[in-house]
């Protein structure tokens, strides 16, 4: 047996010692022992860091899930290096309206998500939150998924709590402090703010009023107020400033999510939106908004109908001419008629020989249907993305039937920054780093900077492009090269690896578990 002399079993002792306290450490939850022991360097990549300042040539080192160096590096002693020669490397993109709320428990690799190149996403949104908040969190935290996730507390979902069945009606005065004060447990439990989606059946019917009071109640925490707006047709300018007025009554940021001009009357109108939103950041509002890359939404049938006849025909056909005809009205869910889905609405009225007044209403009469309204026009699109204070964001998701599920990020680096020019690569990884993660209040995260987490996308530049479509919604981009979360690969290039080391994020005023 080969002997130990003094000297090397110390440094032996001391090396088992550590490992131990690692375990400890690991067990609790704090870190994964391969990202804490793992030291990493991205070398020669051409950096864009977040902040829309100009690209530059740096190396990068990741130590366990933190940034250590940025600058020109010598590769150190048993330290992996990643070649990023011809390659760009930016912050992880922070989707701040996302909709993986069950998907992440059901499908934690979360594929369609980090092969985009998300790290982070903000969940709970349109006013659909998990509820009780902490019991979703805690599962997350015993079953972490690829990403970081963060969470909003769901107006409608607390209205339904409150009002039961009875939700179709305006709030009491005793049933606002209730819904308040739901509001104010959520944000002590981890929620970021308080979504709505007051175009949807429960938020429809909630004043202005019961708004106010649950966003003050955000506020009042520290949180903020994200909203599908009223009305995102005919009545958008009423709805972006019923919107404003919340967040101005309620003393906090609020952010219109998903800034769409989505009906043919208002086509074209996109300047005055931007004026309405341009003219209360003058007078010291702080408001934000976010957009996807597509010319499509996605929703329940019932939105095309703001009256909510659903059976009449009067309604319906004001509702299908609203976008263009049954020809635009596309199924991506029904669950009695699954032949159906991925055709459009006048198709299916023609197979079975019906009209298309008589179509809609069979589809909309089914609960869990879901629609794409091919209903908006890119001159609206590009106006939005002309603003400083306008996001990327997917409204998407694990397994969804929209191709922004899966292809938001890099269609918007390759077609409106490579192809069209419409924003330099380092404004528009902004947009998708810096900016949301501000918003959400995120002080170690949306930049490329010494101390802050390794949250880490690296993509080429000449080849990145989403490959998703509305007949193959989830078909995954090209040019994604890796990505790090906290420090750990989640994805090669071609494929996620193993690693799980996504966190629950909270706000700092919240309770921390």
């Amino acid at each position: 047996m080969m002997k130990t002399s003094r000297q090397t079993r110390r440094p032996a002792l001391r090396h088992v010692a550590t490992c131990l306290f690692a375990v400890a450490l690991a067990a609790a939850g704090h870190f994964t022992m391969a990202a804490q022991s793992a030291r990493t360097l991205i070398r020669g990549a051409q950096l864009i860091d977040g902040t829309g300042a100009p690209v530059r040539r740096a190396d990068v080192r990741i130590s366990g899930d933190t940034i250590t160096e940025v600058g020109i590096l010598t590769p150190g002693r048993d330290e992996a290096v990643i070649d990023a020669e011809g390659l760009m490397l930016a912050p992880g993109f922070v989707d701040i309206h996302n909709h993986s709320t069950d998907g992440l428990e059901r499908e934690p690799a979360a594929v369609t998500q980090i092969a985009q190149g998300i790290t982070t996403l903000a969940v709970g949104q349109d006013g659909s939150a998990p509820w009780p908040l902490a019991a979703y969190l805690n599962r997350l935290r015993a079953a972490p998924p690829t990403v970081n996730v963060a969470v909003m507390a769901g107006h409608a979902t607390l209205r339904e709590a409150v009002l039961s069945g009875d939700y179709r009606r305006d709030s009491t005065g005793a049933e606002q402090s209730r819904l308040s004060s739901l509001v104010t447990q959520a944000m002590t439990e981890g929620a970021f703010g308080l979504s709505s989606g007051l175009e949807y059946e429960v938020g429809s019917y909630a004043s202005a009023e019961e708004v106010v009071a649950m966003a003050r109640a955000a506020g009042a925490r520290g949180g903020f107020y994200i909203s599908h707006i009223r009305d995102e047709a005919d009545r958008t300018m009423e709805a972006i400033t019923e919107a404003i007025a919340i967040g101005e009554r309620a003393r906090l940021p609020v952010h219109i999510t998903h800034i769409k001009l989505g009906t043919v009357a208002v086509w074209g109108k996109a300047r005055e939106a931007v004026a309405l939103i341009a003219a209360a950041r003058a007078r010291g509002v702080d408001v934000t908004a976010d957009a996807y890359p597509y010319l499509a939404w996605q929703a329940t049938p019932r939105v095309l109908i703001p009256s909510k006849q659903y059976e009449d025909e009067a309604a319906i056909r004001r509702g299908l001419d609203d976008i263009g005809g049954a020809r635009n009205v596309q199924i991506t869910r029904w669950p009695s008629q699954a032949r159906y889905v991925g055709q459009r609405l006048d198709a299916m009225a023609k197979a079975e020989g019906i009209s298309d007044i008589e179509a809609y209403r069979r589809f909309a009469r089914e609960s869990g249907t879901s629609m794409i309204g091919h209903a908006m026009v890119e001159d609206d699109l590009r106006v939005f993305y002309a603003q400083p204070w306008v996001m990327v964001a997917s409204d998407g998701g694990i397994a969804n039937n929209h191709p922004r599920g899966a292809g938001t990020f890099p269609r918007v680096l390759g077609r409106y920054v490579r192809e069209q020019a419409w924003m330099t690569w380092p404004e528009a990884i902004r947009r998708m780093t810096l900016l949301p993660a501000t918003r959400l209040g995120l002080r170690d995260r949306g930049r490329v900077a010494t101390g802050l987490r390794a949250d880490l996308v690296l993509f080429d530049p000449a080849r990145v492009i989403d490959r998703s479509t509305f007949d193959d919604p989830r078909a995954l981009p090209e040019g994604v090269r890796g990505v790090w979360v906290n420090g750990t690969r989640v994805w090669d290039g071609t494929a996620a690896t193993s690693a799980r080391p996504g966190r629950v994020l909270v706000p700092s005023t919240a309770a921390r578990p």
